[in-house]
């Protein structure tokens, strides 16, 4: 009776185990999709030679190797289809290592490693010192960094970067345009 109550059981886990296969594979697919799909990401100076050509934000996405939010804001957020459509044809998208150690040039300044607060100079400067990790950072048109700490979904990052990106920002004020924000994603 044993052998039998054995076998049944082999019997249901060999069906269900081949039945769950398509599926697996199926999100697999899914995944390879969303992932050809990625934000276009460019580097600081493609954004900034892009300004001579057609002015628009600049939104910096500041994060590091280790930072687990930043993986899950890189996965939800940023492969979001609607916001990797707006982010494109609104700003020039940039991602930023807050620990690299390249030499970079913005506004005719250069920011290096800062070896004693082991992070660039450049996330300093663009968070006022208020590291955190993720920050999307918004650089208006003739404007100074905005940055925002946090981990950021897709419905929250709409806000935020339709006030920058439609130029609410500057003549309006946040709380003012989020009253009569209407989301569309």
């Amino acid at each position: 009776m044993q052998t039998l109550k054995l076998s049944v059981l082999f019997c249901w886990l060999a069906i269900f185990s081949c039945a769950e296969k398509p599926a697996l594979n199926a999100e697999k697919n899914n995944w390879k999709k969303t992932n050809a799909e990625k934000l276009k990401w460019m580097t600081l100076e493609d954004a900034e030679a892009g300004l001579q050509k057609q002015r628009r934000p600049i939104l910096i996405d500041l994060y590091t190797d280790w930072c687990g939010w930043c993986k899950a804001m890189d996965k939800k957020t940023y492969n979001n289809k609607d916001v990797k459509a707006y982010v494109e044809e609104k700003f020039y998208p940039v991602k930023f290592d807050a620990e690299g150690h390249k030499t970079i040039t913005w506004n005719g300044k250069t920011y290096n490693f800062n070896e004693r607060h082991k992070t660039h100079d450049f996330a300093i400067y663009l968070t006022k010192g208020e590291l955190s990790y993720p920050t999307t950072v918004i650089i208006p048109v003739d404007g100074e960094p905005q940055a925002i700490p946090g981990f950021l979904a897709p419905n929250e990052f709409e806000l935020i970067a339709k006030y920058f990106g439609e130029g609410k920002y500057g003549k309006i004020s946040f709380p003012e345009y989020e009253k009569s924000f209407k989301s569309k994603w």
